[in-house]
C-alpha cells in the first residue's frame, strides 16, 4: 500500500506516517517548501528517512495533480493548509485558500486521474460552532464563527458533494482537540505545558492567557490518527466525529498542569484581554459513538492523561510517550 500524506510535518502528520510505516505502507509526504522545512517532528520519530518528500502547495491545482500522479497513492491524507485558529482571523485569505481550495484541488485530482484512491479530509470540531446545548456528531448542524472553521467547513461540503457526484471513496473526519509532545508552542496547551515547567524552574514569572473559562474536548493525538486510517478501510465511505466525549474548561487544563510540578496556578496566571479572540467558541461537546460502532474505534486516554504525557515529556525529553 501507498500513502500520500499532504500536510506531513505537523503533529498528526508525522504520528500518521509512523502508524502507516508500522502497517508496512510506502509513505509519500506532500509539504510546501520541503527545502525550508526541518521536518523536525518526522526527526524526533526516528521515520524522517523512511518517508519520500514531494514538493505540493495545495492552492495551485497542477502542483497537486504532479504530486498525485508521481506518488500514485492507494490513500491520500490531506492534512495540510493553515492549522491555527487564531491566526486565520489575521490571515483569512490564507488561511480559505489552503483549507478549501487545497481540498477542491485533491477531488479534483483524483477525479483527473480516475484512479480508485481513497480520500481522508481532516474537518474539524470548530466547524459546529459554539455549543452552548447539544452534543455534536455528524448529523448536527455547522456554525462556524472563525474564518479556520468557515474554510474547514467548506472542505466538509466539498468532500460530500465529491462523494455523492463522482463516486469517490471520500471521507472527513471531524476531530476534536488532539494533543502531544509534538504541538508547538503557538497551540494553549503546550503554552500552558512548558510554562508551567519553567515558572516551577525559575526560568518564567508568570503565564498569560485569554479566556480560560472555554470548554473542550482534548484527546491523545496518536490514537485519533487510528481513526483516520480506519475511516479508509471501511466499505463505504462516510464522515466520523472524533474525540473523548468529555469537555473540560482551560482552567481545569491549566489547574492540572501546575498541580504536577507542585504550582498553584493561581499565583502565576494572569488574564490578558489582548489575547481574547474576535469570536471564541465557549463549549465543545462530543459523540463518538458512530466511530465506536463502525470503526470499533474509542479514547483511551483523557485530558489528564495528556496533561500527564505532555508534562514528562517536558520534563523528561527521552520519555517515550510520543
Amino acid at each position: 500500500m501507498k500513502a500520500l500524506i499532504i500536510g506531513i510535518s505537523g503533529q498528526d502528520g508525522a504520528y500518521l506516517t509512523q502508524l502507516l510505516l508500522n502497517k508496512g505502507y510506502e509513505v509519500y509526504g506532500g509539504s510546501r517548501d520541503p527545502a525550508n522545512n526541518s521536518f523536525d517532528k518526522l526527526v524526533r520519530l526516528s521515520i524522517f528517512d523512511r518517508v519520500k518528500i514531494k514538493s505540493v502547495s495545495l492552492s495551485d491545482f497542477r502542483s497537486v495533480l504532479q504530486a498525485v500522479h508521481e506518488s500514485n497513492p492507494d490513500e491520500i491524507f490531506n492534512l495540510g493548509g493553515q492549522t491555527s485558529v487564531g491566526l486565520s482571523f489575521e490571515l483569512p485569505i490564507e488561511t480559505f485558500e489552503s483549507i478549501a481550495i487545497g481540498t477542491v484541488n485533491i477531488l479534483e485530482a483524483i477525479r483527473f486521474l480516475n484512479q480508485p484512491i481513497k480520500f481522508y479530509n481532516a474537518c474539524s470540531s470548530e466547524c459546529f460552532g459554539d455549543l452552548k446545548s447539544g452534543t455534536a456528531d455528524d448529523k448536527f448542524l455547522f456554525r462556524p464563527r472563525s474564518p479556520y472553521a468557515v474554510a474547514k467547513s467548506a472542505a466538509f461540503w466539498q468532500v460530500s458533494n465529491y462523494r455523492d457526484a463522482y463516486g469517490i471513496f471520500a471521507c472527513s473526519g471531524i476531530l476534536f482537540n488532539h494533543e502531544s509532545p509534538l504541538r508547538p508552542e503557538r497551540f494553549v496547551t503546550q503554552k500552558i505545558i512548558r510554562a508551567a515547567q519553567r515558572i516551577a524552574s525559575g526560568e518564567q514569572k508568570s503565564l498569560n492567557l485569554g479566556n480560560i473559562n472555554i470548554k473542550r474536548d482534548w484527546g491523545w493525538a496518536p490514537e485519533y490518527v487510528d481513526a483516520m486510517w480506519r475511516m479508509l478501510q471501511q466499505p463505504k465511505p462516510d464522515d466520523y466525529v472524533i474525540g473523548t466525549g468529555q469537555s473540560h474548561t482551560l482552567k481545569e487544563f491549566v489547574r492540572i498542569a501546575f498541580e504536577m510540578v507542585d504550582l498553584n496556578w493561581r499565583d502565576h496566571v494572569v488574564i490578558d484581554h489582548s489575547l481574547l479572540r474576535p469570536a471564541d467558541l465557549q463549549g465543545s461537546y462530543c459523540n463518538p459513538e458512530k466511530a465506536l460502532k463502525q470503526l470499533n474505534w474509542k479514547a483511551q486516554y483523557k485530558m489528564k492523561d495528556v496533561i500527564k504525557f505532555m508534562m514528562a515529556d517536558v520534563l523528561n525529553p527521552d520519555t517515550k510517550f510520543h
